[in-house]
């Protein structure tokens, strides 16, 4: 009974722990740029600084604190879904999902020097990489994925075809055309 349910329920719990991972990293590398262009304001600049001259012990709990900081809030965004305020509540774990990302993503580039000479964390992050690479590695092997990147490419050729020399050739022919249009 227990191998016909994990065969069943793997396949879908392994797609939605791609989608939020890779959710997850284009969200990381998006916010990292804004937070690092937030990071260069004179306050903010002398706040990055002492965090990324904490000791390894310090950079973890620096590393931890947005999660522990936004868990309120997270749990009063599950308190308004029970409460028929589902629109607000999930607008609120979006947002406190956003900040946590961004936070935790450049506090992460700030103290990963530090974090990495803490065995434990050495271990955890490698154990994430793991778990990471073999789920990207199985959304790519998917039929699904195969059809997406053949999407991907022929868009990406029907583009690459309006260069932006191509498209001022191709409007002034439109603009000739019109013209000799107007006149006959």
């Amino acid at each position: 009974m227990r191998r016909p349910l994990r065969t069943l329920l793997m396949p879908p719990l392994m797609l939605l722990a791609a989608l939020l991972m890779f959710v997850e990293e284009v969200l990381w590398e998006a916010l990292k740029r804004i937070m690092a262009a937030v990071g260069k304001l004179p306050v903010m600049r002398s706040i990055e600084a002492w965090i990324s001259r904490l000791p390894p012990y310090g950079a973890a709990v620096a590393f931890l604190f947005p999660g522990a900081l936004l868990l309120p809030v997270k749990l009063a965004a599950v308190w308004l879904i029970a409460n028929h305020h589902a629109m607000l509540g999930c607008q609120v774990i979006l947002a406190a999902k956003l900040v946590g990302t961004a936070l935790v993503a450049r506090i992460f580039t700030l103290t990963k020097p530090q974090l990495m000479t803490l065995a434990w964390f050495v271990t955890l992050y490698n154990f994430v990489m793991r778990i990471r690479a073999k789920l990207y590695g199985w959304v790519m092997a998917s039929g699904a994925w195969q059809r997406v990147e053949a999407i991907r490419a022929a868009i990406r050729a029907w583009f690459s075809r309006w260069k932006p020399g191509r498209i001022s050739i191709r409007l002034r022919a439109i603009q000739r055309h019109r013209r000799r249009s107007a006149f006959r």
